[in-house]
């Protein structure tokens, strides 16, 4: 009899091993200098500034960007202790079947983000050719840019991604250049930037208006702080190494420092172009910035970022997660064309208007989830992980039916409380998800479901890098061996 297919081994979910783990603390800056340099950033500080002055808002972006980052950088451990990416652990505190829930969840959003970076990058479209040859459609651009992406995306066209690297500085040169014209436009028009403020709030109202930039901030990074296993699996760490901070150097480095730098600076601009021209929307901003053939150029510029980092950050994971969830069914291209009808449907030129309110809701659903993964891989297993169950059909992660009840209700009630008490969602979320979570799991679920880690705890058993250990697949069972493989994607 033929055995029927594990598919909890997908080639692209093993366990990165400590010779492919290529990425260091340099090169990892380099990687949050690219994913930082966001123009959807902007509209968190436009709607900061409505409320109160760039001070503040910048005090409350850089309090928002530490606090999620050090979210991502405990999280992260995850994949630096044991290779393992994000929809590989949710089986933990989820279950085998169940880790597609919040998996899914996950590319609904970066199908999202792909809608809005497209239509910053088909308005700069539309600008441009209204500039040349008198058109006007930017819808019509909108959905050719939409086709152009995906296309290039299922293909597997690997020209446009080159220019990912140049994308990044050619948006920090554009927005520095931004905040210089519109910075002299809003004094021109008697505004000092530092002190200006549309509708000034004060008392408690101005305390809550400061938190909102704050969750703002952390929702804006939310999906990342429960994702970044997925990336922190192909960071360098020493083997044998017992504390937490030298393991995790890596990550320290771009998550707590160069990411709210760069953060910060995005949303700077975005409140100095609400300032100047009564719209954080970055196209707009442009066109009052420049004319003629230097617009032109930098519009170009813009649709070209846009389309490069686009097609790696939001359309390959969302449409691998789509392939994934839906099994040998559901090949990579209808994945990809999952995400872009999502990013279509979501209308992201609606979306941009009320972004702020969004990245609240966002952030305490994201959060409940980080807050579950602290508590179920620090709290409850110690970082001890049961690895070669992970991706067994019949381990002791296939729950009831496939799913950890305890993980959904955490999540669920977790993220109700979080987007109830919206001006602190990320906060909230965290803490209720990870309290609920600790107390379901340890006193009810997995006294029905014991964990092998958690009976017994053992180093050589079930730690990874700090054990020296590495994780491979092999043709029968996953087992651990001294000196791994290389495991290619």
């Amino acid at each position: 009899m033929e055995k029927k297919p594990n598919y909890l081994k997908s080639p692209d979910l093993l366990p990165i091993s400590y010779e492919n783990r290529k990425i260091g603390p340099f090169g990892f800056a380099v990687i949050w200098v690219g994913m930082a340099i966001v123009l959807a950033a902007f509209a968190i500080g436009g709607g900061g500034i409505i409320q109160l002055p760039l001070g503040t808002v910048i005090l409350a972006t850089v309090i928002g960007s530490v606090a999620i980052g050090i979210l991502m950088t405990i999280i992260g451990d995850i994949g630096v202790e044991h290779g393992l990416s994000f929809p590989v652990y949710m089986r933990a505190p989820f279950g085998t079947i169940g880790t597609h829930i919040p998996s899914i969840v996950r590319g609904v959003t970066a199908s999202c983000w792909f809608g809005i970076n497209t239509y910053f990058g088909s308005t700069a479209i539309n600008a441009v050719l209204n500039l040349l040859f008198g058109f006007d459609n930017w819808i019509l651009c909108f959905l050719l840019f939409t086709a152009f992406q995906l296309i290039n995306t299922a293909m597997g066209i690997k020209s446009i991604e080159r220019f990912a690297d140049l994308a990044a500085p050619i948006i920090i040169l554009i927005s520095c250049w931004m905040y210089i014209t519109l910075a002299d436009k809003a004094g021109a028009e008697g505004k000092d930037i530092w002190s200006w403020v549309e509708s000034p709030a004060a008392g408690g109202s101005a305390f809550t208006a400061f938190m909102i930039v704050v969750m703002a901030n952390m929702g804006f990074w939310a999906t990342l702080a429960a994702d970044m296993p997925s990336l922190s699996r192909f960071f360098k760490a020493p083997r044998h190494e017992r504390n937490w901070f030298k393991r995790n150097k890596t990550q320290l480095l771009g998550s707590i420092v160069v990411m709210p730098i760069f953060n910060t600076l995005m949303i700077v601009i975005g409140a100095v172009s609400y300032m100047a021209v009564g719209t954080s929307d970055p196209i707009v901003a442009l066109q009052e910035s420049a004319s003629g053939i230097v617009l032109g150029i930098l519009l170009l510029m813009i649709v070209l970022a846009q389309w490069s980092t686009n097609t790696s950050a939001n359309v390959i994971p969302a449409a691998t997660i789509f392939s994934n969830v839906g099994g040998p069914k559901v090949p990579f291209w209808v994945g990809v064309i999952i995400a872009g009808i999502i990013g279509i449907v979501a209308q992201p030129w609606s979306l941009f208007d009320v972004l702020n309110s969004a990245l609240l809701i966002i952030g305490g659903i994201l959060t409940a989830i980080v807050g579950i993964l602290f508590a179920d891989y620090y709290l409850l297993r110690k970082r001890r992980v049961h690895v070669t169950d992970l991706y067994e059909l019949e381990g002791q992660f296939k729950y009831w039916k496939g799913i950890n009840l305890a993980g959904f209700i955490a999540w669920i009630v977790g993220g109700a409380i979080a987007n109830i008490l919206s001006a602190y969602s990320s906060l909230v979320g965290f803490a209720c998800g990870a309290f609920l979570y600790y107390v379901l799991a340890k006193y009810w679920w997995f006294k029905m479901y014991p964990q092998a880690e958690i009976e017994d705890p053992s180093d050589e058993k079930y730690l990874g890098i700090t054990a020296g250990r590495d994780w491979e697949i092999s043709e029968g069972e996953l087992v651990p061996t001294p000196e791994a493989k290389a495991i290619s994607e």
